[in-house]
């Protein structure tokens, strides 16, 4: 299931798969840990860009060590004199996110073995048991903004605009939208009894949980002839998703597109160099930099579906790294105009390594830049069309950003 919410748990995120042995180039990595995942990620609440890191790319090797000898010191403090029972495995875990936490960098996170694990599962959609609906606040009610084609909420009978009162008979009148989504998700194969308010009158579903993964990327054609794409994330498919909504618009012989990137924190990287090759043909995507050093230089590729197709990007506060390289790719190269908020602005670059212990760690290594050199962190992406989405809009069901695009393609 979807939320509107800042905290959306259909978002995506950066966060490794599978141990892999072929890398693109990009780090210098210690030679001890060449062998293991090392990801290329930019990202907003830990979740964005992730590629592949070469091995054969230099590599230096640091011998430097910490002096570890206080933190022991403390332990056998504990150890000594602690009324209660220590857990291990726990005090190792925080004395890791403590040192990562110290580099003063926000982006620069330590993640347990399960946060690791809830990383990837946000990276690829998969949210695991639910019922395949997208929630939000509407009038102050926690609300079904839309159940997704063919899900389990479709197919018991619930419909945008029914608000939740309760699941499992627990009353969620005074919840947050996430501690709702958390209720309602469970195994797969279970059930679970939502009570929501239509018309004015209560009415209860028994829905049946499903493994849902959440679209990355849906397409329709509105107003006649322009096509709209609305990417949530940049996963592994995004970039093959994209350049078939393209083909099937071409099909159609569409006048305009709307690139929806708004709420998009992110993904791979490669996914945002393969979505911006959907309009540009062998141009610059984006550069990364450490101080005054280009270290690396990503183009697109040379078949673009969409190159003189007239193009909008919505934009707003929620969209980052990746949905920023991109909007500032296709903005720099002069493929489109962008409407809506100023994004995020996250414009450092870091590496995310698999632990031994099933940990991750991410690392700021670098900054990125648009192809005409402007780094965008903390100011981030204008628009050239500034429309915001009110809270009353949203209330409504309006969309005064998506309706500001058409105008400027019809």
């Amino acid at each position: 299931m979807a939320n509107t919410s800042p905290s959306s748990d259909a978002r995506a995120s950066h966060g490794p798969h599978q141990k892999k042995s072929t890398f693109s180039t990009a780090f210098v990595v210690v030679a001890v840990i060449v062998a293991s995942l090392v990801g290329f990620v930019a990202g907003t609440r830990g979740t964005e860009l992730l590629s592949f890191v070469g091995s054969n790319v230099g590599i230096e090797v640091r011998t430097d060590e910490l002096d570890l000898s206080p933190l022991q010191e403390t332990y056998r403090k504990l150890q000594s004199r602690f009324d209660g029972k220590l857990d291990d495995a726990k005090l190792v875990e925080y004395a890791n996110k403590g040192m990562v936490e110290a580099t003063g960098d926000e982006y620069t996170q330590y993640f347990t073995a399960k946060e690791a694990e809830d990383l990837r599962n946000d990276l690829s959609g998969n949210i695991g048991g639910g019922i395949g609906a997208e929630i939000g606040k509407r009038n102050g009610k926690t609300t079904i903004i839309r159940p997704l084609d063919n899900s389990p909420a479709a197919k018991a009978g619930l419909q945008a605009g029914d608000a939740v009162l309760e699941v499992n008979d627990e009353l969620m009148t005074d919840s947050t939208v996430d501690e709702v989504v958390q209720k309602i998700r469970g195994e797969v194969g279970t059930t679970v009894k939502i009570t929501v308010e239509r018309d004015g009158e209560p009415q209860q579903f028994s829905v049946t949980r499903e493994e849902i993964i959440a679209p990355d990327v849906e397409s329709e054609v509105v107003a006649g002839n322009i096509g709209v794409i609305k990417v949530s994330r940049f996963d592994r498919e995004t970039g093959a998703n994209v350049r078939k909504a393209a083909e099937e618009f071409q099909k159609r012989d569409v006048k305009g597109v709307v690139l929806d990137l708004r709420g998009n924190g992110g993904g791979y990287l490669e996914a945002g160099i393969e979505v911006a090759g959907v309009w540009l043909d062998d141009q610059v995507v984006v550069s990364e930099r450490k101080g005054n050093k280009v270290i690396d230089e990503r183009k697109s590729g040379s078949s673009p579906v969409l190159g003189d197709m007239p193009t909008t990007v919505l934009i707003n506060a929620g969209s980052a790294s990746a949905s920023e390289i991109v909007a500032g790719a296709l903005h720099d190269h002069g493929k489109a105009t962008l409407v809506g908020e100023k994004s995020f602005g996250k414009g450092s670059v870091q590496e995310l390594f698999d632990m031994s212990n099933g940990a991750s760690l991410k690392v700021t290594i670098a900054k990125w830049y648009t192809p005409k050199g402007k780094n965008i962190s903390e100011s981030g992406i204008a628009p050239d069309t500034k429309v915001e989405m009110t809270a009353d809009d949203i209330n409504a069901s309006r969309d005064p950003q998506l309706d500001a695009a058409l105008k400027q393609l019809q």
